[in-house]
């Protein structure tokens, strides 16, 4: 089989990055290999996302610069993926005349079919079909992943929550669960190709299985917990509204659980909070935040908050700001309210300036950057475990001669997710020593921004 080459752009959240993954999977068969040069690629796929008008746009703004390469090779395969794809169907087609392929959130498993077809027919083809519940078909094993250490699963897609700033439930359809043999058939074999860490995807994981009346989510964390190989474990997202009491038992009682939750507020405000039809208040929040610090003292809490949603008014943003306070989360990812199709707040009055906005979500991200600082602040000193993900970026590694100690800085995340580069040094030979996906101890010595930075422990 003639080897051909696939270029994809992932614009997005962690689910596109897995989904990503699959379109590479489904490719293989058919004789495609993943490249980074786009130049060379035979099939180009842009897998996108419209959770935000920015990444909907930024979607667009790519395809447009494909046209050239279009006419220049005219038997390079175009084609759109994810969310976008999904809300715009042939649309797409009279906006972007040089795209081939349209394929929606669940057309995955169909794509190497639909690329064929343009190969052989030079057609255009959109299949934005949606299907009840999860084919085992559907989903692929695969081991080819971004880090050579971590890997993301997903376990559900879809969401019935239906929040008004929300357009998931209309591009990824309703909630559906993956079966635990799956999933777990999956981990095993990213563990047995080297994978350390498993990052566990849904929109709400929360709510994993009950549709279905099979595992619930806390059954499920006690199965992975039982795989051999596997270090640590991870998930995202959490809604608030679902977190349950077992839920935050696994914290205290998993020990490959991860002290670390994204548990996404949105606002402090309640009247806010009912439009957005979060389903909870700003007191049954707070109170979860402490019922997960008495099972799980350590644990670090990151959200999200949006702000700028319609009808928030002065008060409302001090009552966030007053939240974020009362809390001190480790980390926020702060956005400005833009609406989307098929959103229920797109109908909503009392729009808010884009100025306002703005302003909103820069005093956020410093009030944010003053919590994020302390936090590390209080590490320093300490010592903490770090699962080394790989080489620093900031890697100035000295060149030496046999023997030499060679310094080498390295990369990796706490249990509480915070990234930590530290220095190492290569012992005996004066090879260095490969530490990725190994867990080490390091003294944290300094705290920046958005990162520590410590050394290697002294072994005992």
């Amino acid at each position: 089989m003639q080897s051909k080459h696939v270029f994809i752009y992932t614009i997005g959240c962690q689910m596109n990055v897995y989904d990503s993954q699959q379109m590479t999977a489904f490719l293989a068969s058919d004789g495609y290999t993943p490249t980074e040069d786009i130049d060379t690629a035979d099939l180009i796929i842009a897998n996108t996302c419209t959770i935000r008008a920015k990444a909907e746009q930024k979607a667009f703004s790519f395809l447009g610069r494909l046209a050239t390469a279009k006419a220049r090779r005219p038997g390079l395969i175009i084609a759109i993926g994810g969310c976008v794809a999904q809300q715009e169907g042939e649309r797409i087609l009279r906006r972007v005349p040089h795209v081939d392929i349209v394929f929606g959130t669940h057309a995955v498993s169909r794509l190497p079919d639909m690329v064929r077809q343009v190969a052989q027919r030079r057609c255009r083809i959109v299949d934005t079909t949606q299907v009840e519940g999860i084919d085992a078909h559907e989903f692929l094993p695969t081991i080819a992943t971004p880090s050579p250490v971590s890997a993301f699963v997903t376990i559900m897609r879809g969401c019935d929550n239906y929040c008004t700033y929300c357009v998931v439930p209309h591009v990824r359809g309703r909630e559906a669960s993956r079966s635990a043999s799956e999933i777990i058939s999956e981990i095993e074999g990213l563990v047995a190709g080297g994978v350390r860490e498993v990052t566990l995807l849904g929109q709400n994981v929360n709510s994993y299985g009950e549709k279905e009346g099979i595992s619930d989510f806390p059954e499920l964390l006690a199965q992975i917990n039982a795989i051999d190989g596997l270090t640590r474990i991870r998930f995202t997202t959490s809604h608030p509204k679902d977190l349950s009491e077992p839920l935050m038992c696994a914290f205290r009682d998993l020990s490959k659980l991860c002290d670390h939750i994204h548990l996404p507020v949105q606002s402090g405000s309640d009247t806010i909070l009912k439009g957005m039809n979060r389903q909870y208040t700003r007191s049954v929040y707070l109170d979860r935040v402490a019922q997960l610090r008495t099972y799980c003292p350590t644990i670090a809490i990151t959200s999200d908050i949006i702000v700028g949603f319609p009808g928030e008014d002065e008060a409302d943003f001090q009552a966030t700001q007053s939240l974020i306070d009362a809390v001190g989360f480790d980390g926020l990812f702060v956005f400005m309210y833009s609406d989307r199709p098929n959103a229920a707040a797109t109908r909503l009055p009392e729009k808010v300036a884009e100025t306002v906005k703005r302003d909103r979500l820069q005093q956020v991200l410093s009030q944010q950057e003053a919590h994020t600082r302390r936090r590390h602040r209080a590490l320093v000193g300490q010592t903490v475990t770090v699962l080394v993900e790989g080489r620093s970026k900031q890697d100035h590694a000295a060149s030496g001669g046999v023997g030499a100690r060679l310094p080498v800085q390295w990369m990796g995340r706490t249990d509480g997710n915070k990234i930590v580069n530290f220095a190492g040094v290569d012992e005996g030979s004066g090879e260095r020593r490969n530490l990725t996906g190994s867990t080490v101890d390091v003294i944290i010595k300094k705290a920046l921004a958005h990162s520590l930075w410590g050394e290697i422990a002294p072994r005992r």
